[in-house]
């Protein structure tokens, strides 16, 4: 998916599974999770370039990508791949903030920060969401800047009317803290 990405010259990063890699406990993943930048109102052009490429996970792809953002695709391996149309300005910030690693075997994907996957994460507020959170806690510690994540958690949490988010993330960060 990077390849086609670069390729392309489009700005990107992965905010799944390799960036909880990166940032947190590895575990395996069954997916491969991307923001890909898109903008308002140009998809149809990153929409099609993408399906030449891989194979569609459900019957009418481009309409659901359109309609939920979201382009469900597999690779030739199976790998589901999950490419979210990016154009919140949240999105742009998580994508020019990202980076290059190298995991073994000279693979270099381009992730998000860990700022940015704990506010994916708690945005999303699954159980296995907060698990990784915990990772990326434990793992990074006092690296984390928290007052980020505060302002830009802030306003999704309130947008989504679950402000219980932000209590939540700063129970578990004081529990792992302590």
């Amino acid at each position: 998916m990077q390849a086609v990405f670069v390729a392309e010259g489009w700005r990107f990063c992965f905010i799944g599974g390799l960036a909880l890699q990166r940032w947190g406990e590895p575990r395996e993943t069954v997916g491969v999770d991307a923001t890909l930048l898109t903008g308002f109102g140009h998809e149809e052009s990153y929409i099609e370039t993408v399906r030449r490429a891989f194979e569609a996970r459900i019957e009418h792809v481009a309409e659901f990508a359109r309609a939920r953002r979201v382009l469900l695709l597999r690779a030739k391996s199976g790998v589901g791949l999950d490419i979210a149309l990016g154009a919140l300005p949240f999105e742009e910030e998580v994508v020019a903030r990202s980076s290059l690693f190298t995991f073994p075997m000279d693979v270099s994907p381009r992730t998000c920060s860990a700022e940015d996957l704990i506010v994916l994460k708690a945005f999303a507020a699954r159980e296995k969401d907060w698990i990784g959170i915990e990772g990326v806690i434990i793992r990074q510690g006092a690296a984390i800047d928290w007052s980020y994540v505060q302002a830009q958690l802030g306003p999704l949490a309130e947008l989504k009317e679950q402000p219980e988010i932000l209590d939540e993330l700063e129970r578990r960060r004081r529990l792992l803290e302590a």
